[in-house]
């Protein structure tokens, strides 16, 4: 007779059942494009926090009589540090030449890509600028002579990074305004609701340019103010999720045990209210892309000479008509493969939290 294997038996492994969470992220993994794409501009975007020790016109490390520098880390050297014949900083580049024709025992070490992003090259290059892309220049030089790649690469990181701020920041508040509207309802719904219809007819690109010309504009200023600007969509969300939500049996039932408010709020009725955060979080992230390049774009943005790609849109727009293609080419190609990989994560996040069997993703 054949026994069958009791549950005390230690032999016998119960598989745990899946939390919701984890069948999500699990129908997101097999979503190919969305996940490959999360893979990607996740890897790239960490990757971008090293992309000076990469990309930098300064020396990582040179040993020059006996001594080591570190000029990538400790900052600025003058020429004469080094025994070169010029007024200013050091030029890691000809001076790795030089000690390696003298050959006594210093040397340079570079970055595998020795061009910074706002040094110019109209002194060791032919002809006047924009140049076209080369071996040692891979996507050519602006108008003002400084290296395409290194700006654009630069520019990656500006982007993403101002685009996460945004969206963070955005919905952090969104989340609190919708999150007390739809709890307490009543007057501090309808005129809270005022109140924010009110902020919504405020003219975002005249303020753009007031506090322009009144501030420097920078990369904080900037996310500041775009989020500003970008909350009120993701309250709507929310306070509908809130008042659907508090109706439910587990909300009186916490009422009914003493539960203060900001708990029911913050561990009862939020983690359950997290879908439309979520699922419109990466097209969010899309708008905020395109928002800084725009600002760029128009000179409203990050300040000269901030690497950035809605400024070489400007300039390649400007030589269109000299053949100059490479300017334009660039930071469109950048940017369309970047908000075309968001897009790719936003339609894969949307169908793992989407409660229907079938969607056109499948």
């Amino acid at each position: 007779m054949s026994s069958t294997p009791s549950n005390s038996d230690p032999s016998v492994e119960e598989k745990q059942p899946e939390s919701v969470l984890q069948k999500r992220f699990r129908r997101f993994r097999s979503l190919k494009r969305g996940w490959y794409s999360f893979l990607i501009l996740s890897t790239l975007y960490v990757l971008s926090f090293g992309t000076s020790l990469v990309i930098n016109e300064k020396a990582l490390c040179v040993k020059y009589e006996g001594s080591y520098y570190f000029p990538a880390f400790s900052g600025f050297y003058d020429a004469k540090t080094f025994g070169q014949r010029r007024i200013g900083a050091a030029n890691y580049r000809i001076l790795k030449d030089e000690m390696a024709a003298a050959d006594e025992g210093n040397w340079v070490l570079l970055p595998f890509y020795p061009y910074g992003t706002s040094e110019n090259f109209l002194r060791e290059l032919e002809g006047e600028p924009p140049h076209a892309p080369s071996a040692e220049h891979w996507l050519g030089t602006d108008l003002a002579g400084r290296d395409v790649f290194a700006r654009l690469v630069h520019g990656f990181w500006y982007s993403l990074t101002f685009a996460i701020g945004v969206v963070l920041l955005s919905y952090t508040l969104g989340v609190l305004v919708g999150a007390i509207f739809g709890f307490f309802g009543g007057r501090i719904d309808i005129y809270g609701q005022r109140l924010v219809e009110v902020w919504a007819g405020l003219p975002f690109l005249y303020t753009v340019m007031i506090v322009a010309s009144i501030v420097t504009p920078n990369i904080v200023w900037l996310t500041a103010l775009v989020a500003l600007f970008s909350w009120m969509g993701i309250t709507y969300y929310i306070r509908g999720e809130f008042y659907r939500e508090k109706a439910k049996d587990y909300v009186s039932a916490a009422i009914a045990i003493g539960e203060s408010r900001r708990s029911i709020m913050l561990r009862h009725i939020l983690p359950n209210a997290l879908t439309p955060i979520i699922s419109f979080a990466p097209f969010a992230l899309v708008g905020a892309i395109s928002a800084i390049v725009s600002l760029d774009f128009l000179g409203f943005g990050l300040p000269v000479p901030t690497p950035s790609w809605g400024e070489l849109m400007d300039q390649g727009l400007q030589t269109l008509r000299s053949g100059d293609y490479h300017l334009i080419l660039s930071p469109l190609l950048a940017l369309f493969s970047t908000l075309l990989m968001v897009v790719f994560i936003g339609e894969a996040v949307r169908e793992a939290f989407d409660p229907k069997v079938f969607s056109r993703l499948r």
